[in-house]
């Protein structure tokens, strides 16, 4: 799921890039959810890759399973752009650092485009993701219930905010050729052009459940025909032409590639109590818990296959440049633990959907529990949580935390400000950060004698676990936005 670049450890690491950013860009966005970004905007990718073009993929918001269809419709990792978790001002230099050296970025929007964190204006909107890169907008829109009525929506989209460039609009789900007509012509009189025409087709269509669309991990040969699918209907639906000089007509973009070594250098903790002062230069070879001829970098094993699809790309970027051999590992297949295991990472994913098979690995669930008896640090968020608890809808798993899990009918979403109420292997008490929610699972009690976060909103309460060398939660979080805790975490792989 996770793989670390190339990096050499000893090495000082070199300055961050800083230069204006040209690459030929468009958002996709739409009026609302369900109108189709999703495949619009996969289905582009994956038309102009096929042409021979270097796309770069991008997500506005949290969300973990697009950018997997976008990676398999380019052959590079998606990554998300979340002015919520990072802050606006990482917006530009993260999608520079995912662009870099590509023809075409293609930016998929969240919800409808002028929806962003609740009570916060226009902040992590698609809308002010456009703004921050100063890319035009694609509208995706679907006419299957409307035809003239699409002028009045495409001009008040239009109107709303005069910064927001759109550029044309993409119609969905089209049912005849009398249907485009009354819509063309509608938009004629309006003056948007119409840079595609998709028509209703099931075939393009992907799976979902409880939490959105089923990951790509999951379902891998199917998800390779829905992309072709997509990626089909688009081409002969769209005017690629006309979209790709719109990116052209992107102007340059002034700001510093996000770079993870020069993003560490520049954000140290402050050490807890008791804690000797982080070395910034250069990691530490004579510490324990490494794997044999690692060069004094500590083995971090970090959670994949298809229980634990959710993570971000620049969390690897970050354990690698601070230090750590960043090596995955499959809780479904894997019966042990990567040789040499310092840390472990379990991120987010549906390991409800998988509880039979996780527990059923019983020799792995007894090395995680052997890891943390060590005292060896664990990072674990949302999937990872209910993984590390004593059961999950009544199936035994790691047993570490004395808490019990289950599905639930109540999904519990949203944006959280939280602050670090413990000091733990991840974060010293007292650290702000910005999160997000997203499950229908329960946890019991919902926080330990000792909690990881002090929730600020929707309303204060106490959340996770920090228990030992462990931090458990169910808030994901964006490490790019703090990249201490990531120093802290393999700094503390080295001296466990």
């Amino acid at each position: 799921m996770l793989t670390p670049p190339a990096a050499t450890p000893s090495a000082p690491p070199p300055p961050a890039p800083s230069a204006s950013s040209s690459v030929p860009r468009l958002v996709i966005a739409a009026p609302s959810s369900g109108s189709g970004k999703t495949t619009v905007a996969t289905g582009l990718m994956a038309a102009f890759a096929a042409r021979g073009l270097a796309v770069s993929p991008h997500k506005v918001g949290p969300d973990y399973i697009d950018p997997g269809y976008h990676s398999l419709a380019t052959g590079r990792v998606g990554r998300n752009l979340d002015a919520y978790l990072c802050g606006p001002q990482l917006v530009g230099p993260l999608f520079a650092h995912g662009a870099r050296g590509c023809d075409l970025a293609i930016v998929e929007g969240v919800m409808g485009m002028y929806d962003g964190a609740a009570g916060e204006g226009e902040l992590a909107s698609t809308a002010q993701v456009a703004k921050l890169l100063r890319a035009p907008v694609v509208l995706v829109v679907d006419a299957s219930s409307q035809s003239r009525s699409v002028a009045a929506l495409v001009h008040g989209f239009i109107s709303w905010d005069p910064e927001v460039r759109v550029g044309g609009v993409i119609l969905n789900k089209v049912a005849s050729d009398r249907h485009e007509e009354l819509l063309r012509d509608a938009l004629e009189s309006a003056g948007t052009p119409v840079l595609g025409v998709v028509r209703r087709a099931p075939r393009v269509d992907t799976p979902s459940r409880h939490l959105g669309l089923v990951p790509v991990a999951e379902r891998r040969a199917e998800a390779v025909d829905s992309v072709a699918a997509m990626a089909a209907q688009v081409a002969q639906g769209c005017d690629l032409e006309a979209l790709l000089a719109l990116a052209r007509g992107a102007g340059d973009l002034s700001c510093a590639q996000w770079d993870a070594a020069e993003a560490l250098r520049a954000a140290v903790p402050a050490p807890a109590l008791g804690t000797p002062a982080l070395d910034v230069r250069a990691p530490r070879s004579d510490a324990g818990g490494l794997r044999p001829g690692g060069a004094g970098r500590p083995v971090v094993a970090v959670a994949g296959g298809s229980a634990f699809t959710f993570s971000y790309a620049e969390h690897a970027e970050l354990l690698t440049a601070a230090g750590a051999e960043v090596v995955p590992f499959d809780p479904l297949r894997d019966e042990r633990l990567p040789e040499g295991t310092a840390g472990l990472v379990v991120g987010g994913g549906f390991p409800e959907m998988y509880a039979a098979e996780l527990s059923a690995n019983e020799p792995l669930r007894k090395s995680v529990a052997v890891l943390v008896d060590r005292g060896a640090p664990v990072a674990a968020e949302c999937a990872g949580l209910l993984y590390l608890c004593r059961e999950l809808d009544g199936q035994p798993m790691c047993g570490v935390l004395d808490a019990s899990a289950r599905m639930s009918g109540r999904l519990t979403l949203g944006y959280r400000d939280a602050v670090a109420v413990s000091d733990s292997a991840l974060a010293v008490a007292g650290t702000r950060m910005r999160g997000h929610e997203f499950h229908r699972t329960v946890v019991e009690p919902g926080a330990g004698t000792t909690p990881a976060w002090g929730l600020r909103t929707p309303q204060r309460r106490l959340e996770g676990f920090v228990e030992r060398g462990v931090h458990a939660s169910y808030l994901h979080t964006h490490w790019a936005s703090e990249p201490g805790v990531v120093r802290r975490f393999v700094e503390r792989c080295r001296t466990s």
